[in-house]
Order: C-alpha cells, then structure tokens, then sequence
C-alpha cells in the first residue's frame, strides 16, 4: 500500500515538475530568459513561487533539468560489455535521442536553443555535460571501479559528449528538421571514423 502511495506521489511530482516547467520554457521563449521572473512563471504555472522553488531550486534549473543522466545511464548499462567504449557511448546517446524526440521534439528544441542562446545557460549546461559524463561512467558500473578504468571511461564519454554537442547545435540551427539522432550518428561517424552506434 505504501509502494503504491509512494509511486503515485513520485507521478504527481514528475507531472508538475513538467507542468511548470513547459509554462517556464513557454513564457521564456515569448519574453526572453531575462524578462521573464520566477513569479511569471508560477502564476503561468499556476502555483506558488515556493512550489516553483521545491521543484526547480534556481531559475536555470528551469531550463537545464531533465532525465537525460539516468537514460543515457540505462542504455550504457544495457550494452555489450565487449564492444569498445566510444561504440557503447555512442550507441546509448544515438538511442537516448531517439526515446527524447520521440515524442513532442518541439520543447527539447525551445529548451535547447534557450540553453545556446543565453549567457546565464551556458555555463550550466556544460555543468550538465559534466553531470552526463559522470551518469555515463557511473553507467558502466563495476567495469569503471578502478582509478584507471574510470579515467578512461570519462575520456570517452568527455570525448562523444563534445560530439554530441556540435550535433544539438546544429539540430537547433535546423531547427529540428534534421533527425537529432541521425545528426548525433553523423557526428559520431565523422569524429571516430566510422559509425560508433552501429553494433559490428
């Protein structure tokens, strides 16, 4: 009974975090990042101000969050342990941004371009990059224990995250016409010589 009020509660959470922060992307998108408060957004939303705050501690975090770490993790984690790291990397950020624009790509791109786009994003969406990285190492769990195997481990994913990177920004020059994940393979392929997301 527990479990399922705990499960319920863990629902309703994720749904407002997600309401409001579709209000925020919304409201940052038509007045711009600067012009727009975090009591814009929870009337918008809706809610008070302390509920904006309990779900999203800054404003950046508005933007920036997501779930990208635990689903790129899971992918790494459900890879071949035998394939090279740069494949395996490769072949959970190709599928992670297939699962993402699967549905409404059109708020990824708004976020993206936002997190481009403005002085006080960028430098937390490369804290995020660095948050990736570390999702994707601790992804590979028992295989990234030793100093060494984790140094390793966090060059290639430092490495195909910067890949990864140059494809989101041309994805929102394009604005969401090409296919995120067809753009990631793209990049990849021309970094590593060849299609690390194709299993061999």
């Amino acid at each position: 009974m527990n479990e399922r009020h705990s499960t319920l509660r863990d629902q309703r959470r994720a749904e407002t975090q997600r309401m409001i922060q579709a209000h925020a992307v919304r409201l940052f998108v038509r007045r711009g990042y600067d012009g727009t408060t975090v009591n814009d957004v929870a009337a918008a939303a809706g809610v008070s101000p302390m509920t904006v705050y309990r779900h999203f501690p800054t404003k950046e975090d508005l933007v920036l969050a997501d779930q990208n770490g635990p689903l790129v993790a899971d992918r790494i984690a459900a890879t071949p342990a035998g394939q090279p790291l740069v494949r395996r990397i490769g072949t959970a950020l190709v599928e992670s941004a297939r699962t993402l624009t699967a549905g409404d790509d059109r708020f990824l791109l708004a976020r993206l371009r936002l997190m481009i786009s403005t002085p006080a994003l960028r430098a937390r969406h490369l804290d995020n990059h660095h948050l990736l990285q570390q999702a994707i190492v601790d992804g590979l769990g028992d295989e990234a224990t030793d100093p060494d195997a984790a140094f390793r481990a966090a060059a290639a994913a430092s490495a195909c995250l910067a890949v990864m990177h140059t494809a989101l920004v041309r994805w929102a020059q394009d604005d969401g016409r090409t296919d995120l994940a067809d753009l990631i393979t793209m990049a990849l392929a021309a970094a590593f010589g060849d299609d690390p997301s194709r299993p061999r």
